[in-house]
């Protein structure tokens, strides 16, 4: 077989750029393209979230979360600084509203330390230090949280890998892949393309592109819109950087919280609904296919038996403003309704298994160097929502590992 290229990224996301550009690093010369289905890079997850450089407190200790998040948290900050990337290092509060919500914090004190990251116990007193507008009976401060421009990362990570000589080919969408004994023939919406190890870093689409493939990832991507509003310019004195609520641990979504960005706006929120479309950044946009293959999934359901009163106040959230004020106002009494401003909504791609069970870990598929049993020629990121951003840097490399020790394999 002549190959057009030796290793095939699908997906121009903040995972696909890292991914190419180690790529490029560890193997100068390698013959690399990346195929972005939309006109830009970053167009969705990567460009609709909150900007956090997450600190790793949240994650289990072990988890590649975990490693990936304060290892790639400090390796983030290195990179935006030599790069003149907008960011900066502004810790966060994690505020508990509730007397319920104490052995929670404590749990997250504990398990931030397990971590090696520096968090600080705080009273009402020690709160309003930090945020005199904030309402809480306990707090954390995690010095290592911060915020950044991370469509300026991914595009200077798009930049450096077409400077080391990969090929970038955005508004190509992959349609069929033909995976054989010596390579994977794909069929895009410019033709064909032959590449030597096909790797999938299509977020909202990783499982449809495995599937595409010939392999079967095991779970299912349902998408969860998260919805912001901002806080209108003349009320920003409100919220001085990061303030979050204290998680509800049988669910991966970390609640309203109050976002300071690099540009000065503050973000509220998100919630967490179902999505109509796998791209669905509002109620009205819905698409017969997404919705009828996640409502086919039995993981679904289970979900929804599982959390169906915790979804009820997200909806509720989602449908009024007024519900989504008072959440708010729990941590921020002084907001008003007319002080909250619609913002962009951002999905997030979540892999689901077919008993329901949220995956809680970045997960990986395809080739495995350690197992010789393994799908060749194919590396697939199956589950790399948040923090994934922040751990971008380590993730690129493992994948471009995966990748690189499938191209030595071969078939």
């Amino acid at each position: 077989m002549a190959y057009d290229v030796d290793v095939l990224v699908v997906g121009g996301g903040i995972v696909g750029l890292s991914t190419a550009y180690a790529l490029t690093r560890e193997r100068p010369g390698l013959r690399l393209a990346v195929l972005e289905k939309e006109a830009g890079f970053a167009a969705h997850q990567t460009g609709r979230n909150s900007g956090v450089i997450h600190s790793g407190v949240y994650y289990r200790p072990g988890s590649l979360k975990a490693r990936y998040a304060v290892a790639g948290a400090a390796e983030m900050v290195g990179f935006c600084r030599t790069h003149d990337i907008p960011h900066e290092v502004t810790g966060k509060l994690i505020v508990a509203t509730g007397q319920a919500e104490l052995p929670r914090l404590r749990a997250l004190a504990e398990r931030g330390r397990e971590n090696g990251i520096p968090v600080t116990e705080l009273d009402r007193t020690g709160i309003a230090r930090y945020e005199p507008q904030v309402t809480g009976i306990a707090g954390l401060h995690v010095g290592t949280t911060g915020i950044c421009d991370f469509p300026a990362v991914a595009g200077t990570y798009a930049r450096l890998a077409r400077e080391a000589g990969a090929e970038l080919r955005t508004g190509t969408e992959l349609r069929a892949v033909a995976r054989r004994a010596d390579g994977v023939t794909v069929q895009t919406s410019a033709g064909e393309l032959r590449c030597q190890v096909l790797v999938n870093c299509a977020g909202l689409h990783s499982d449809r592109i495995a599937r595409l493939a010939g392999d079967d990832p095991g779970v299912r991507i349902v998408p969860f819109r998260g919805e912001y509003y901002e806080l209108a310019k003349d009320r920003r004195e409100l919220v001085r950087g990061l303030v979050y609520p204290v998680p509800d641990p049988a669910f991966p979504f970390l609640g309203v919280h109050l976002t300071r960005g690099i540009h000065g706006d503050v973000h509220v929120g998100p919630n967490a609904v179902p999505a109509l479309a796998r791209e669905g950044y509002d109620w009205r946009t819905v698409r017969p296919r997404d919705l009828a293959g996640t409502l086919a999934f039995p993981g679904t359901w289970q979900i929804a038996r599982r959390h169906w009163r915790y979804e009820l106040g997200e909806l509720h959230r989602s449908l009024s403003k007024r519900a989504f004020t008072t959440a708010v106002r729990r941590l921020l009494p002084a907001v008003t309704a007319e002080d909250l401003v619609p913002a962009t909504a951002g999905v997030r791609a979540q892999a689901v298994g077919r008993d329901g069970s949220l995956l809680d870990d970045f997960a990986f598929a395809g080739f495995d160097p350690e197992d010789p049993r393994s799908t060749r020629r194919l590396v697939h990121v199956l589950n790399a929502p948040s923090p994934a951003a922040t751990a971008s840097l380590p993730i690129g490399r493992e994948v471009a590992r995966r990748a690189l020790a499938a191209l030595e394999a071969g078939g």
